[in-house]
């Protein structure tokens, strides 16, 4: 459809026709009325004037468009009127009338006046009307170069001022489209960790355990130099890296890995590739497919589901395999015992170059000692207490046991709102464990 603020085209001047008028100038009336005869036929308005000083007058009063002057008149001559005409309507197509023996004052007049044509006399009527037929063809195409660029002037205006308009509207146009993609994508992230937290609630003992795990990839990935679209990718993969989980039977997740029978064990192992098969629809998601196929693989080549070794396994799996398996030991979900973070992180080591890549554990290394020197400290707080900015420093849990925002969340005015609202519904107030902004 037509933009109606964009004109559809540009606005032609229109030509104006002025009238064609011809000057004779010369101090003998019988030449005057010789020349009026002559060119009667032209179809112009024809003035006269009996010297220079009247010819200029009335070219004051009635620019002509051919001015023809006699050479020898008394008081100011053919060069020097024509050289004012010059001056003073360089447009003007200037004609002489000129004898057999003035050839000198002639090329004069061509120097000074710079003259047209100049015609001897007597002259042929014919020669005459054919030189004032060219001289008004001549002022025609001047006032046609001069309409054409006073038309290609506005023309260009217009157009400047159109691109500016249009620079501007696309620019206005582009952040507000750049600004709705990234709605857009905090909308699909905040889809995604919902849709994970609602996976997790079947496995009671590991709420929020792919949040954690996501934003830890997401660190080690941005401190490992990955590109933006493979953090978002890392990030995303961490929410949903268990998706797989949802076609396992309830009892079989309840057990920690370490209890499970060789039965249930060989089951437990297929989430990779349920997880996979769960994204194949969805074209964006095939890089986080893979991931999720491969976070359980080990560098030494004794993972599942496919035994890759190395750099064979995608580098976000090999973050996720770290990550997944420090969050799964502090919760128990491995062994059955939850050790600290600090005995995690010393398990963890234990594996290296043969469960884990050797560069991404000293990148998880180091970003875990640094968080641990950086905490904030914790603060136990009312809902009316709460500020904009704060952050959940552990996961907020409905009366119903239903997870209601994770740790790490940072609180807005609305989100403060709604916790308020929720309370006031459940009757029953939380206590919110918090970290300043």
């Amino acid at each position: 459809m037509d933009d109606p603020n964009i004109p559809t085209a540009l606005p032609v001047l229109p030509r104006a026709e002025a009238p064609r008028t011809i000057l004779c100038v010369d101090d003998e009336p019988n030449i005057l009325s010789s020349l009026r005869r002559a060119l009667r036929s032209c179809g112009c308005q024809i003035l006269t004037a009996d010297g220079g000083a009247q010819g200029l007058a009335l070219m004051r009063q009635t620019p002509a468009d051919v001015v023809i002057s006699d050479m020898r008149m008394p008081g100011m001559d053919g060069v020097e009127f024509l050289e004012h005409i010059h001056g003073e309507w360089p447009m003007a197509v200037r004609i002489l009338l000129t004898g057999y023996a003035d050839i000198g004052d002639t090329v004069d007049a061509i120097n000074r006046g710079r003259i047209f044509r100049y015609i001897h006399k007597p002259w042929n009527d014919t020669q005459l009307l054919s030189t004032v037929h060219q001289g008004l063809e001549l002022v025609a195409l001047q006032r046609d170069k001069e309409r054409l660029e006073e038309l290609t002037l506005a023309q260009n205006l217009q157009l400047r001022s159109l691109n500016e308009d249009l620079e501007q509207r696309v620019l206005e146009r582009t952040t507000a489209l750049a600004l709705a993609n990234k709605k857009l994508k905090q909308s699909f992230l905040t889809s995604i960790k919902v849709f994970s937290n609602l996976l997790e609630m079947r496995g009671g003992r590991l709420l929020g355990h792919g949040r954690r795990v996501a934003t830890l990839a997401r660190s080690i990935a941005s401190a490992m130099n990955l590109d933006e679209q493979e953090i978002q990718d890392v990030f995303v993969a961490g929410l949903l890296h268990d998706i797989g989980h949802i076609g396992l039977p309830d009892a079989l997740l309840a057990k920690s890995v370490a209890r499970l029978n060789p039965e249930e064990l060989a089951q437990y192992r297929q989430h990779p590739l349920l997880g996979e098969q769960s994204l194949m629809a969805l074209e964006d998601m095939q890089h986080v497919a893979m991931l999720i196929h491969s976070h359980h693989e080990r560098y030494d080549g004794r993972g599942y589901p496919d035994g890759k070794a190395g750099r064979d396994i995608p580098l976000g799996a090999r973050i996720l395999a770290v990550v997944d398996t420090y969050d799964e030991l502090q919760e128990g979900h491995l062994g059955g015992a939850k050790p600290s973070a600090m005995q995690a992180r010393v398990l963890l080591q234990q594996g290296r170059e043969t469960q884990f890549d050797p560069e991404v554990l000293e990148v998880f290394l180091q970003l875990t000692q640094e968080a641990r020197r950086k905490e904030a400290p914790v603060r136990i707080c009312a809902s009316e207490d709460l500020e904009p900015d704060m952050v959940l420093a552990s996961d907020l849990i409905s009366p119903q046991g239903v997870l209601l925002l994770t740790s790490g969340h940072r609180l807005t005015a609305s989100l403060i709102r709604r916790i308020c609202a929720f309370e006031q519904r459940a009757e029953q107030k939380f206590r919110l464990h918090v970290q300043p902004s």
